[in-house]
């Protein structure tokens, strides 16, 4: 396991650095592939985000929707879950934007925003509406 998480981290660091490398190493074919759809966030006014935590595999790949129904001027923050996944790409009304760093997404009115990532470390990370402390504001990913 301690191979497959090093592999893992070396894949992850290239990516991050703008080198898009496949993975060789025997025993890894296909890890990154096979992109898993997670339950939508959805940032209305007085209802909870996420109706339980997320479990999720570290080293695999997976997407969100983010939607606001327009009730309220609502933002979603998550500095420790964005330190711990690679985001491949944020999609805004059709257009796809691959950041470097994500601290949190705003939304002024209703739409949807797809986050696709890898998970690169195990832990237990949030995303949360900023100024909340109620669990019910925030969702929890737990990576093993």
């Amino acid at each position: 396991m301690k191979l497959k998480s090093l592999v893992l981290g070396a894949c992850a660091a290239l990516m991050i650095a703008g080198h898009a490398a496949p993975v060789h190493a025997e025993g890894f074919a296909g890890l990154l592939t096979g992109k898993k759809r997670l339950a939508p966030i959805t940032l209305a006014s007085g209802k909870p985000l996420a109706e339980k935590p997320y479990e999720l595999k570290s080293g695999k790949y997976y997407s969100i929707d983010l939607v606001s129904d327009g009730s309220a001027e609502l933002a979603i923050e998550g500095p420790d879950f964005f330190r711990n996944v690679w985001v491949n790409e944020i999609v805004i009304n059709d257009i796809e934007i691959r950041p470097m760093g994500v601290s949190s997404l705003e939304f002024d009115d209703d739409g949807k925003a797809t986050i696709s990532f890898v998970t690169i470390r195990p832990g237990t990370f949030t995303l949360k509406i900023p100024g909340t402390s109620a669990d019910s504001q925030k969702a929890v990913f737990v990576v093993k």
